[in-house]
C-alpha cells in the first residue's frame, strides 16, 4: 500500500499530452485545478528523502519540510500534498545537498531551487495553434547556427532584445534570416547551464553553453528577468512562435553527454554513480573531454534522454535536435530516440558529432560514432572528410587544404559532394579520415566547412593563405570597397559553394554571410563579445557577399538536382567529371530529380589561375562564374571545353 503525505497542496500544470503519457520522470505534477499535486523522485533506498517547500526562491529557511515514501515497486521517492502552491518553489534533499531533481520543468535564478509555474499560462497568444513548417525531405534543409549571444549583441545588428530569446523575435532578425533563405536555426544550447551566473548579467560573461545543469527549462541569462521562472518559458515559446510564422524550424543543441561537473549534479545528488560511467579502476570516464561522461546505455539515463526529447517537442515545440558529441551515446539509445520521435513526427531531424572528445567506458563498437551510423536509424552525422578537406586539419590552424592550392584533397571533396555515400566514382584509398562510406542516404550526412567551436571561415583563411599576393578582383568583387584580402573572398565564396552543391544537408555558421571573423580564437568558448559578435556593418562593406550566398542558397532550394535525398538517385544522378589538382568537377544528369534543367556541370577551381575543364558536349547557360550566380543566367558557352576562372566555381546547364 502506498502511503501519502497531504499537505495542502496544489498541483503542476502539464500538457494533455504528456499526462495522457505515463513517464519515469513526472517528479512534480502539477494540473490546474487539481486539490492534490505528487512529488516524486528516482533515488535509490537507503537514504531518506525530504522535500522542502519555500516561499522564496532564496530563502533560507523552507516553509515545510515534508518527509517522502519509498516505492518499491516504482523505485522511487513519493508523496502527495494538498492545497495552492502556484508560485512557490521547492527542492529534494537525499542526503547529498539541496537538488530541483532530475526533470525540473520551471527553476529559481540560477537553476537552484525547483519552481511550481501554470505551464499553461507561459503560452503566446496563438500558441495552440503553431505549427511546424512544412519538411518533404531532411535535403531540403537548409541549417543556420547561432549562439544567441553573438547574433544580435552588437550595436551593428539593430536588435533591441540583444543577446535574448526575443531577439529571434524582432523583425530585424527574422527579415535577415528569410532574406538569406535559411528553413532551419540550429541554436546552440539554450537550456539552463552553469557557467553564467544569471544574477550578475550586468557584468561581462560569456559562455557557449555545454555545460549542462537543467536540462529541460530554458536558460535564464537569454530572458529578459531570470528571476521570474515562467519568463524564460514564455520567451522561449514566443521566439519559437515566430520563427516557425517565418517558416523556419528550430533545431535545439542538446548536451545529454555530461554534465557541468559530478558532484554538485542533479544526477550525482539524486542517485550517486549511476549516471556515468567509470573505469575499470572505479574512476569517472571522460570521454566528453569535460571530467565525466554519462551512461546512456543504462535504463534511467536512456529513458531520461526520451523523455527529454519528448518534452522540447511537446512543450517547446522543437523540430530538430543536434546531438553534442553524439559518440559518447550508444546507437541503442540513439535509435530509441528516433523511434519514439517518429511516433510524433518523422521529420523531426535528428543529428550530432560522431566522435567522442576522450576514450569512453564503453565498447566503441557500440557507441553512436562517424563510423557507425549505417546502423543508426535516419540520424545524420557531420562530414569532417568534407570539412578539413576544403579548408585544412581540425587540429592544425595553420594548415591549408583544396581551398588555397594544395593537391591532393580532391577525393575527400568528391566523397562530400555525393553525401558520404559509397559512389562508384569516389576511391575510398584516398579518402581522409574514412576507407569506408559511413551514410547509406545523404541525408546522414551534415555538410559545412565551419562551425562554432573552431576557426571561423575568414580566420582560417587568414591563417593558411599567409602574406599572399592580392589578386585583381573578378568581376563580382570590384564594385565593393574591401579591406579584406580580395582573393580571401573568392576562396571563401568557393567553399560554400561546395558546400550546396552537396548532396548533404548543408550546414552554415551564422555570420559566415557577412565575412565574420573571431579574430582568429579557434576556441572562443568564453572569449568576450568583441571575440564572437556578428558585424552587420559587413553587410553593407561587402554587399556581394550576402547577395552570393543568398542566391546559392536559392539556387539549391529551386533545383531538386541538389537536394536528390536518396543514394540510389545520387548514385544514377550525379556524374564526376575528369578533373586534375585542386580541381573537382561533376555533372548531375537526367533531369535529376525532375529539375527542370536537363543537366548541371559544377566545377570548383581552387588553382591560382583559370583551368580548362572538358565536359559533355553542348550548349550551356551559365548561372554561376566568377563570383556571381544568376539563375537566369550569365551568359552562354557552347562546346565540349570551358574555362574556369581562378579560385571560384563555375555552374551550368543545358
Amino acid at each position: 500500500m502506498k502511503k501519502e503525505v497531504l499537505l495542502g497542496l496544489a498541483a503542476f500544470m502539464m500538457f494533455t499530452e504528456m499526462k495522457a503519457q505515463p513517464t519515469v520522470f513526472n517528479e512534480m505534477n502539477y494540473v490546474t485545478g487539481a486539490s492534490t499535486v505528487e512529488f516524486s523522485l528516482k533515488a535509490p533506498p537507503g537514504n531518506p528523502v525530504t522535500l522542502r517547500l519555500y516561499g522564496r526562491a532564496d530563502a533560507v529557511d523552507p516553509i515545510k519540510s515534508i518527509p517522502l515514501f519509498y516505492d518499491a515497486q516504482r523505485d522511487e521517492w513519493w508523496g502527495k500534498v494538498e492545497g495552492s502552491l502556484e508560485g512557490m518553489y521547492y527542492a529534494f534533499e537525499a542526503g547529498r545537498g539541496e537538488t530541483p531533481g532530475l526533470f525540473a520543468k520551471a527553476v529559481s535564478v540560477n537553476g537552484k531551487r525547483g519552481a511550481i509555474v501554470d505551464l499553461a499560462k507561459t503560452n503566446p497568444v496563438g500558441w495552440a495553434a503553431d505549427q511546424r513548417p512544412p519538411l518533404r525531405s531532411p535535403a531540403d534543409l537548409v541549417i543556420y547556427e547561432l549562439h544567441h549571444r553573438d547574433f544580435s549583441i552588437d550595436p551593428s545588428s539593430g536588435i533591441v532584445n540583444k543577446g535574448k530569446f526575443l531577439a529571434l523575435t524582432e523583425p530585424r532578425a527574422i527579415n535577415h534570416l528569410r532574406s538569406l533563405g535559411v528553413n532551419a536555426v540550429h541554436l546552440l544550447p539554450s537550456y539552463d547551464f552553469g557557467s553564467i551566473d544569471e544574477t550578475r548579467l550586468d557584468m561581462a560573461q560569456y559562455n557557449w553553453g555545454y555545460d549542462p545543469v537543467n536540462y529541460n527549462v530554458p536558460e535564464g541569462s537569454y530572458s529578459t528577468n531570470p528571476y521570474d521562472p515562467a519568463c524564460r518559458i514564455r520567451e522561449f515559446k514566443q521566439m519559437v512562435q515566430a520563427l516557425h510564422r517565418a517558416g523556419i524550424r528550430v533545431i535545439l543543441d542538446v548536451v545529454y553527454n555530461h554534465t557541468y561537473d559530478i558532484a554538485h549534479s542533479n544526477f550525482q545528488r539524486v542517485r550517486p554513480n549511476y549516471f556515468y560511467r567509470q573505469t575499470a579502476d572505479g574512476r569517472f570516464s571522460n570521454g566528453s573531454g569535460c571530467g565525466n561522461e554519462t551512461a546512456s546505455e543504462r535504463e534511467l539515463m536512456r529513458q531520461f534522454m526520451i523523455e527529454s526529447v519528448l518534452y522540447w517537442i511537446k512543450e517547446y515545440h522543437i523540430d530538430g535536435f543536434r546531438f553534442d558529441l553524439m559518440g559518447v551515446h550508444d546507437i541503442e539509445t540513439m535509435n530509441a530516440i528516433r523511434a519514439a520521435v517518429d511516433q510524433i513526427d518523422p521529420t523531426i531531424f535528428i543529428y550530432g558529432e560522431g566522435w567522442s572528445a576522450g576514450t569512453c567506458a564503453y565498447p566503441a563498437e557500440q557507441l553512436a560514432t562517424k563510423a557507425n551510423v549505417l546502423h543508426l536509424n535516419r540520424i545524420a552525422a557531420f562530414s569532417d572528410e568534407l570539412r578539413d578537406a576544403l579548408r585544412g586539419p581540425f587540429n592544425n590552424d595553420s594548415k591549408g587544404a583544396f581551398l588555397i592550392g594544395l593537391p591532393g584533397e580532391e577525393e575527400s571533396v568528391k566523397f562530400g559532394i555525393a553525401g558520404c555515400i559509397s559512389h562508384p566514382q569516389v576511391d575510398m584509398t584516398k579518402v581522409n579520415y574514412s576507407r569506408q562510406a559511413w551514410a547509406a542516404q545523404p541525408t546522414q550526412m551534415i555538410s559545412y566547412v565551419s562551425c562554432h567551436d573552431d576557426m571561423c571561415l575568414v580566420d582560417r583563411l587568414k591563417a593558411t593563405l599567409g602574406p599572399t599576393p592580392n589578386p585583381s578582383p573578378g568581376r563580382g568583387d570590384n564594385a565593393q570597397p574591401s579591406t579584406l584580402n580580395a582573393q580571401l573572398i573568392r576562396l571563401d565564396l568557393l567553399a560554400q559553394t561546395a558546400v550546396f552543391t552537396s548532396q548533404g544537408v548543408p550546414f552554415l555558421l551564422s555570420g559566415e554571410e557577412m565575412l565574420r571573423d573571431k579574430k582568429g580564437v579557434h576556441n572562443s568558448y568564453n572569449s568576450p563579445d568583441n571575440i564572437n559578435r556578428l558585424d552587420w556593418n559587413n553587410l553593407q562593406r561587402y554587399p556581394h557577399v550576402f547577395d552570393y550566398y543568398r542566391r546559392l542558397i536559392a539556387l539549391r532550394a529551386h533545383h531538386p538536382a541538389f537536394r536528390l535525398g536518396q543514394a540510389d538517385l545520387v548514385r544514377r544522378h550525379l556524374e564526376f567529371l575528369p578533373s586534375g589538382n585542386c580541381l573537382v568537377a561533376f555533372r548531375l544528369k537526367d533531369h535529376a530529380g525532375g529539375d527542370a534543367w536537363g543537366n548541371i556541370v559544377v566545377v570548383l577551381n581552387a588553382n591560382a589561375n583559370p583551368q580548362v575543364v572538358s565536359v559533355p558536349k553542348a550548349r550551356y547557360t551559365v548561372v554561376c562564374c566568377d563570383g556571381r550566380i544568376d539563375e537566369n543566367g550569365l551568359g552562354e558557352v557552347t562546346g565540349s571545353r570551358i574555362l574556369v576562372p581562378a579560385q571560384s566555381a563555375l555552374i551550368l546547364h543545358d
